[in-house]
């Protein structure tokens, strides 16, 4: 009898499949065709059906025999980041998922920026997934309410700000609604679909000021006010994130050092930007300089391009092998209503869909500084997500679908990207002082990230030395204090990310730490190599390898010869 046992590869890709068609959401955020009509329940049910997929995938790849060391490699990957889905799972952590920047709430409204909207039919898919949101909505509104009476509710911060989102989506703060506007770009299509995209989009946007309401009114009552999740739940969420067992003790100090060594490297550019200046005022040099400011939105769109296509020109060939599909990235300015700052969407498989960097910038302003922002779109395009993150893509050849598309840890993928800032400088692309401050000054904002994030969630206390409230204990209070005056990061920015952290524990350290080990690795694999290191070689095959996360990877940079 023939035998029906499945390889690794095949479990890692019909689990992509089985789980496409159960959160159609992240079907289309990954490019997987046939679910852009869907909606994905977040219901009790709905994750629960979920759960049940990747127990299952779970015990056939541990059952399974791996044909070679890629399947190997494959197993080992699968096994770690399955294994922590069904952890948050039994945790009740997925079920009452709720914050500022990356939970259902968001993930329903963001799917529409990533859906097509070119033909008559790619309208009437966008009509009919819009006309589902309010039973998308009433399913998430049911799973969160589920999770309340399980014992978990996000902060009452979280639940106030995430009403907030849901209003301005709707329509009720000064903009148009999200969906009105999203639909007045249908141009050429028949007066009957017109209609349709104009009911469903009220609908939609009426079913996020219900979903505001429910926040406020029912789930805001049962809301905890402490932000702080305390040391089991942030473990939890720091392994889901960086992929590792972390030591915070050490990770906490580790911070602080790091903080302390980049203050003192930006000061140094500091003085050469203005003699004696701290680091406050050279930053106040740089925003009065015209050279760093562009005008207007259009402009500020054309600006990251413009850098972005410049940076994939020149890595190409001398530092990076890139592929033709790979050398298109999209640079969007993202809708209104989400937390500040610029963010990555990966192609889809095929790359119909091109890798996109997402930009949203603050209601109102329309006048805006580059000299923050040049190592952002180092981050987010070329070198740093788009290269790491369509290079897997691209690997159809030697890596499971799971792999190329959804293995990707904040460690893994944020370590990379905050080490290829670094690496930008290093390669000679940073030489203007005020363009290197403002890499120094992200760097210096993740450092600070590192301290924040583990002393607010643990409650820790601040060591003595440090010049900032020694021997108090962190609060969200004095975390925004600590941001707004030991950084030069724009305090708008410095709000939204208090926010974020207290909303996502342990995800802000893993940019930092994962940086450290795509450092540390690379110097190990220099040393066993000496003479015969090759940089370019070294990021290839790195990049190649996938997603995953930090323990794995060491793990998989170790064996480089």
């Amino acid at each position: 009898m023939a035998s029906t046992a499945q390889s690794v590869h095949q479990i890692c890709d019909r689990y992509v499949d089985e789980i496409a068609a159960a959160d159609p959401v992240e079907a289309t955020i990954l490019g997987v065709a046939g679910y852009d009509d869907q909606l994905t329940d977040f219901s009790p049910a709905g994750h629960a059906a979920r759960a049940a997929i990747a127990a299952r995938a779970l015990a056939d790849i541990e059952a399974a025999e791996p044909a070679d060391d890629a399947e190997r490699a494959a197993k080992a990957v699968f096994a770690e980041r399955i294994g922590l889905v069904l952890e948050i799972h039994e945790a009740g952590l997925d079920l009452s998922s709720l914050n500022v920047i990356e939970s259902p709430a968001q993930n329903l409204r963001m799917v529409f920026d990533l859906m097509p909207a070119e033909t008559e039919s790619d309208w009437a898919t966008i009509a009919v997934r819009m006309a589902k949101l309010p039973e998308a909505l009433g399913q998430l509104r049911a799973g969160l309410l589920a999770g309340a009476d399980a014992g978990h509710v996000s902060a009452l911060r979280q639940v106030r700000k995430v009403a907030e989102q849901a209003e301005t989506w709707a329509g009720l703060k000064e903009d148009t609604g999200y969906f009105t506007t999203l639909v007045s770009g249908a141009k050429d299509v028949s007066d009957s679909l017109r209609t349709e995209l104009g009911h469903a989009a009220t609908i939609a946007q009426e079913a996020y000021a219900e979903f505001a309401g429910f926040l406020r009114a029912e789930l805001a009552p049962l809301a905890p006010v402490k932000d702080a999740v305390g040391a089991e739940v942030y473990k939890l969420w720091s392994r889901m994130f960086t992929g590792a067992t972390l030591d915070l003790d050490e990770a906490y100090a580790w911070g602080w050092a790091e903080f302390t060594r980049i203050e003192t490297e930006m000061r140094e550019v500091a003085g050469r930007i203005k003699p004696g200046a701290t680091l406050a005022e050279a930053a106040a040099v740089l925003d009065a300089d015209p050279k760093y400011v562009v005008r207007g939105r259009a402009e500020f769109q054309a600006w990251m391009q413009n850098l972005s296509d410049n940076a994939l020109k020149l890595l190409r060939g001398k530092h990076f092998d890139i592929s033709d599909r790979v050398m298109e990235l999209e640079c969007k300015i993202a809708p209104p209503g989400g937390t500040v700052g610029a963010y990555y969407t990966g192609p889809n498989e095929d790359f119909s869909r091109p890798g996109r960097m997402w930009w949203s910038l603050p209601q109102g302003r329309d006048e805006f500084t580059t000299w923050r922002e040049v190592s952002t779109v180092y981050h987010e395009g070329a070198p740093g997500h788009h290269l790491q993150i369509a290079t897997a893509v691209d690997q159809s050849g030697s890596l499971n679908k799971y792999q190329r598309m959804l293995a990707f840890t904040s460690g893994h993928a944020e370590g990379w990207a905050l080490y290829s800032e670094r690496l930008m400088e290093d390669l000679g692309f940073l030489s203007d002082d005020g363009e290197l401050l403002g890499m120094l000054s992200e760097q210096l904002f993740r450092a600070a990230r590192v301290i924040v994030d583990i002393g607010m969630h643990l409650e820790l206390e601040i060591p003595a030395g440090t010049g900032f409230h020694e021997g108090e204990r962190w609060t969200p209070e004095l975390g925004l204090e600590f941001m707004l005056t030991r950084t030069v990061t724009d305090p708008a920015h410095v709000h939204d990310e208090i926010d974020r952290y207290l909303g996502w524990p342990g995800q802000a350290p893993s940019y930092k730490l994962g940086e450290r080990l795509w450092l540390t690795a690379r110097d190990e694999v220099r040393a066993r190599q000496g003479d015969a290191f090759d940089i370019k070689q070294f990021h290839t095959r790195a990049l190649a390898l996938g997603g995953m996360g930090l323990d794995t990877l060491r793990e998989m940079l170790a064996s480089l010869d």
